[in-house]
């Protein structure tokens, strides 16, 4: 699962927008450069499935639909967030190469 998700460039940017009170389709398709309605909706329906986010559907004309995190996101994006603090600290760690020419 982690895979899947963190191997989908936009899930996380997804997670940015839900938390920035972006939560529309047309709104994140909007603010983001590069992202197509296509790429998000495999992107959101994959995160459905694995309990990630929640779409909600709103009896309305025109149908409004906005997407939010579940309790298990929320814990899930918590997990990511951790695993990226890590990764940026292993990173100021790795000796960076002194670029010797043998000289």
């Amino acid at each position: 699962m982690v895979e899947a998700i963190y191997g989908c460039k936009w899930s996380l940017t997804v997670y940015q927008l839900l938390a920035s009170g972006i939560n529309r389709p047309g709104q994140m398709v909007r603010s983001v450069e590069d992202l197509t309605t296509k790429v998000l909706n495999a992107c959101l329906r994959k995160n459905m499935e694995f309990g990630i986010i929640e779409h909600i559907a709103y009896n309305e004309v025109p149908p409004r639909v906005e997407y939010v995190v579940t309790p298990f996101g929320a814990k899930f994006i918590r997990i990511l967030d951790d695993l990226e603090k890590l990764q940026r600290e292993i990173f100021m760690q790795t000796p960076i190469d002194s670029g010797n020419t043998g000289n």
